[in-house]
């Protein structure tokens, strides 16, 4: 029996970007946009009257901005997913929403295929997490995409969350980074960062590319295998 269309609701106070996105998201199988709203009041009430599955939210709102939103939607403990589309790309935006559990976070102006992966990856968790009502530790691996030979038997001193939460990182960049790079962005020390990094070149999950300047010691640098 093929699965219902996934609902959306998009909550986007400017009313040609919430158009161009409802027009997008109808395009991708499987997913259906059941409300619109302009405001972060208006959205919650749509998602109690609509029940969607998924809300695509905009940081920058009048009356109730998407932190506040989000923030909300979780006290009220509604049952809802949340993918951030917004031009807000200070790190402690981020770092709130995503602590609030938003499961994708897209910086405008954004790519149209960068939406469609969001979506895609989207409806794969929402598929695998309905055919079991167990799921074992690799199936979660599975689910959340990461690498089984990069969690396993990790040396002592490396954890699996920072693990986890560099791979992920390191998944979105198209160009190779620095430890230093790395480290700055994820808020650990540079020497920690190496050790990680150093770990996942030795397993083949990312590659190292040495740059040489004109001055000084060549630069290793790092980016995910594809």
């Amino acid at each position: 029996m093929a699965r219902k269309e996934i609902k959306v609701l998009l909550i986007e106070d400017d009313p040609m970007v919430q158009e161009v996105n409802k027009d997008f998201i109808t395009t991708v199988n499987g997913f259906t946009v059941c409300a619109q709203a302009g405001n972060g009041d208006e959205g919650i009430k749509l998602i109690k009257e609509n029940q969607p599955e998924l809300v695509i939210l905009d940081v920058y709102m009048p009356k109730k901005d998407g932190i506040k939103t989000l923030q909300e939607i979780r006290k009220q403990k509604l049952e809802v997913d949340a993918i951030v589309v917004s031009a807000a790309k200070d790190k402690e935006t981020i770092a709130l929403m995503l602590q609030n559990g938003a499961v994708d976070y897209i910086l405008k102006p954004f790519k149209l295929e960068r939406m469609r992966q969001a979506l895609e990856k989207y409806k794969r968790y929402k598929q695998k997490i309905e055919e079991n009502d167990t799921l074992s530790q690799d199936q979660l691996d599975a689910i959340l995409n990461i690498p089984q030979q990069a969690v396993q038997d990790l040396p002592k001193g490396l954890n699996h969350f920072t693990m986890n939460e560099l791979i992920a990182f390191l998944k979105q960049q198209t160009s190779p980074l620095s430890a230093e790079e790395v480290a700055k962005a994820l808020g650990i020390a540079r020497v920690t960062a190496r050790r990680y990094l150093d770990y996942l070149e030795k397993n083949g999950t990312i590659q190292l590319d040495v740059q040489y300047g004109g001055v000084g010691r060549p630069v290793n640098r790092y980016i995910f295998k594809v």
